[in-house]
């Protein structure tokens, strides 16, 4: 991989991280048209890599809300930062177990398998579309919602499912307000890919040798750049918009990737 390639697939990252597309599935199906054959682990480290950028670019468009929850922490009150914390906390716990346990067996679903990344924005688009069509309420995240968005986000770790887009649907087909899902979604994921990058680096899992940081550093850097003017205008159109366009295009680029896929 080359730098173009990889500020591209850093872009690409960084502009639908935030929308109901899978970012991941957006990489792997960029990989493969530039002709990406590194193995599956490398090809997870870049996907990792560029995960962090945009979860640095979260929080930086998140700062306000970030700091208002840590101000109430610190009160060491049953507040209702402190209420967002556990809620938070408990929405990691089955992507975490997931990624402790099961990430060996992940990285087989990671390098190029486009047909199964078609499957995948397949199941996302059907996802989309029945979260579009329920009704919407003013329902806050419950501790026990916030535990069933986290298995959602769980499976999303596999390419082709949306993690926002799983956690959304989730969240407004259990009746939760969609801009309270919108807020919840794009929060819970950063402590758990920060969680990531650190078990990586315990494990040695991020090791990488001269060759190999030109290309990391210019995606990191277009993730973070697009990311963070992604977010601060995607987040309004993904409260205020149709799930249903977004449902019409996995599903579109899910048919072309297993037709591409087949096809090869």
């Amino acid at each position: 991989m080359d730098i173009i390639d990889a500020i591209i697939l850093g872009i690409v990252q960084g502009l639908t991280e935030f929308l109901p597309v899978s970012s991941s599935g957006h990489l792997e199906l960029g990989a493969a048209i530039l002709g990406d054959t590194k193995l599956p682990e490398e090809s997870m480290m870049f996907t990792v890599v560029l995960h962090f950028a945009t979860a640095l670019s979260t929080i930086l468009v998140f700062r306000k809300d970030l700091a208002e929850i840590f101000r109430g922490l610190f009160q060491f009150k049953w507040n209702e930062e402190t209420k967002f914390s556990v809620k938070i906390i408990l929405s990691m716990i089955p992507a975490a177990i997931v990624g402790v346990f099961f990430n060996d067996q992940l990285e087989q679903f990671f390098g190029g398998k486009i047909v199964f990344v078609g499957c995948m924005l397949l199941l996302t688009a059907i996802l989309l579309y029945l979260a579009d069509k329920a009704k919407n309420t003013d329902k806050p995240v419950s501790f026990g919602n916030a535990f069933l968005v986290g298995i959602s986000q769980a499976i999303a770790i596999l390419p082709g499912i949306s993690r926002s887009g799983a956690t959304i649907s989730t969240s407004v087909l259990l009746g939760i307000d969609k801009s309270k899902a919108a807020r919840f979604s794009f929060l819970m994921v950063v402590p758990l890919i920060l969680g990531k990058i650190a078990k990586d680096i315990l494990d040695g899992g991020l090791a990488y040798n001269s060759e190999s940081f030109g290309y990391l550093s210019a995606g990191f850097v277009a993730a973070f750049i697009a990311g963070y003017f992604a977010c601060t205008w995607m987040i309004a159109l993904v409260r205020k918009s149709k799930l249903t366009y977004f449902s019409i295009y996995c599903a579109v680029v899910g048919l072309i990737a297993i037709g591409v896929g087949l096809y090869l």
